[in-house]
This record gives structure tokens, sequence and C-alpha cells, in this order.
């Protein structure tokens, strides 16, 4: 419920940030353009009628400005910008409006709140979001080197490719036009360089997940099929408060291919596992049923993800 007497909006940018404030007692708005730092912010809200709460759109200036309001003693609400609800046929859009926007929805508590992680979180999601970057990289490397030899009518058939002895035969590959030769060499150079940064960024996740706040979320998600350290881990810190979600909700947030690593129960407790196994064993009859009745495989595959989705939030939200 709001109940400071000051609702302010922000309409944050990179180089500046246009302010919006109401004044709840005597109708009064005021507006100021502001440098984009916590600093000037606070500095023009002590200028306000006081108590005063503040919201803003996320977006990609990131959680700093609400944490360092926060910790000034600042309620500051953080809104989901697509559940913004705009005035219908309110089709001018400018910053001064849309501050003045979020003053008016803060005041009638009509925003929806994203979940502002802590320094540590939003450090452990950079870390993922790296490695995943790495991994959409590398696939690009590995397109282009196989593609040029593709061209050239060379073609690798000594069995699985992109290992030790596949790398040791792209290695040897030569060419009569320089031109080519520096094509492929620049193009194989790319993806082992690419390999490198995905194998450390990995080694650097299975460290945090050993050793970090998110270890027991991990060991509990590591019970089901397809769920590795890397995947539990990155569900652990992007989904970050699992207790926001249920069973049925948690699947439109997620979506997992399965295997299995038997291995990973070893580190989980008695209940995690044996809810792992009731989970695992569930979900193949639900795929064996699909198909039974000769469901297209994409059908199958998304029904059974989504159940799994489930699964791993009843997981994650389980006491050791």
């Amino acid at each position: 419920m709001f109940t400071e007497r000051t609702s302010v909006g922000l309409d944050v940018h990179a180089r500046s940030i246009v302010a919006c404030g109401l004044d709840t007692v005597t109708g009064q708005m005021m507006r100021r353009r502001l440098v984009p730092s916590a600093e000037a912010v606070l500095v023009w809200l002590r200028e306000l009628p006081a108590p005063v709460a503040v919201a803003y759109e996320a977006g990609p200036t990131g959680f700093d400005l609400a944490r360092q309001l926060v910790a000034a003693g600042v309620r500051c609400v953080v809104a989901a910008p697509s559940k913004l609800q705009r005035p219908a046929g309110d089709r001018i859009k400018t910053d001064a409006r849309d501050a003045l926007l979020l003053a008016r929805l803060l005041r009638m508590d009509e925003i929806v709140q994203v979940r502002v992680p802590s320094v540590e979180q939003e450090a452990a999601r950079d870390l993922v979001r790296a490695r995943e970057d790495a991994r959409g990289d590398l696939m690009r490397c590995r397109h282009r080197v196989s593609k040029l030899l593709l061209r050239h009518g060379i073609v690798y058939s000594g069995g699985h490719p992109w290992n030790g002895v596949h790398e040791t035969w792209l290695r040897g590959q030569r060419f009569d036009q320089r031109g080519i030769q520096l094509a492929f060499d620049t193009d194989l150079e790319a993806m082992l360089l690419t390999l490198d940064r995905r194998d450390r960024l990995d080694k650097a996740i299975i460290e945090m997940a050993a050793n970090g706040e998110y270890g027991a979320i991990v060991r509990r998600l590591g019970c089901l099929r397809g769920v590795s350290t890397l995947t539990a881990f990155g569900l652990a810190v992007e989904v970050g408060d699992w207790h926001r979600f249920t069973g049925a909700t948690i699947g439109a947030y997620l979506g997992l291919v399965p295997t299995e690593e038997r291995a990973r129960w070893k580190l989980a407790s008695p209940a995690a596992t044996a809810r792992g196994n009731a989970g695992n064993h569930r979900l193949h009859q639900r795929w064996e049923n699909f198909i039974a009745r000769k469901k297209k495989t994409v059908i199958a595959n998304v029904a059974v993800a989504r159940e799994l989705a489930g699964w791993c939030w009843s997981l994650a939200v389980l006491d050791d």
C-alpha cells in the first residue's frame, strides 16, 4: 500500500534521468532533468515533501540505482516494463510522460515489481550469461570453420567432430591459395580461443556452484535428468527466488531438454533424490504415453519440458 506523501517516477537513461514527483497532499507536480547518478537523484529527492517513494522501469541501466536508493532509506520500486498499464489511446511517448505515468501508477499501487538481485546474485547472473554468450560464439565459430571447408569440398569423416582428433585434423588442413589459408587460420584461431574462454567460464561456474549460496539448490536440481551443474546453476541464478512461482507457473518461465547423470545424486539429500527419482519416472512415463498416442516429437518435448520445469521448482523449494 502506498503510504508516502510524494510519489516519484524516474525515466532512466544512460546520460540523463527525467524525474517527476507528485505531492499526494497538495497535488503539486515537480519535474527535473538530472544527471544519471544516485547522488543527484538523492539530492533532488531531499527537496521534496517527505516521505518519498520512487519507481523506475527495469532496463539496461541495471539495478544499482535501486540498491543505492534503498540503502539511503528511500523505498524504490523497479517496474516490469511489459506489465505497465498505459491509458487506452495514449500514443504519445516522451521521457516526461513516462516519468509522470510511473509516479501515478506508484501512487495507485498498480506497478508490478521485478525482483532486485543483490550484488552477489547479479555477479553470478552475469557469469552465467557470459558463459551463454561464449557458447553461442563457439557455435558460430564452428559453423564458419566447417562451412569454409565445405565450400572447398573438404568434409571430415573421422567420427564425431569437435574433439581432439578433429582438432588435429583441422590443424593439418592446407590450401594453395594464400587468401583461403589466411581465412581458415583466422576462423580456426577464433574457434580455439572461444573454446578456451568457454572452458574457463565453465570451471568458474562449477567452483561457484560448489562453494556459493546456490550449492544446496544445485545439488537438489541435479537429481533430475538433463540438469547438470551448469544448467542447475543457471536456473538458480536466473530464477532467484523460487517461491515467486508454483509448480504450474514455473513452466512458462523455463524450458529444459532432459539427459541423465546418476553420479550427481550422491551430492543431494535423501529427500531430494527420492523426489528426483519420482520425477524422472513420471516424466519418462509421460513421454512414453505421448509416443504411444503418436504425438509429434516437438509436442511431446514441450509438454515434458513444461512438467520438468514444475519438478525443478518442487526441488528448489524443498527443505533438505
